[in-house]
């Protein structure tokens, strides 16, 4: 299960606030541990306008960002 939460001040750290829901849902209490996987969400709405094609399709967009990612093995085995 992944959720948004924003990380708020708290003291001189850090805290994470979980919604109601979600500790009533998984029945967690004060004194249990859990694991917090990171993943930073990222602005990416200024980078569009540095795409020198900018009326391109989303895939091709794609095929053009992955071109050359792939090794010769992956090659040779997509040509058969």
């Amino acid at each position: 299960m992944a959720i948004e939460v924003q990380l708020k001040k708290w003291g001189n750290s850090i805290g994470v606030v979980l919604p109601r829901s979600l500790v009533e849902q998984r029945k967690l209490k004060e004194s249990d541990k859990i694991v917090i996987e990171f993943v930073k969400v990222a602005n990416l709405s200024n980078i569009y306008g540095l795409i020198k094609e900018r009326k391109m399709s989303g895939q091709k967009m794609k095929d053009l960002a992955r071109k050359g990612w792939e090794s010769a093995s992956d090659r040779a085995r997509w040509k058969k």
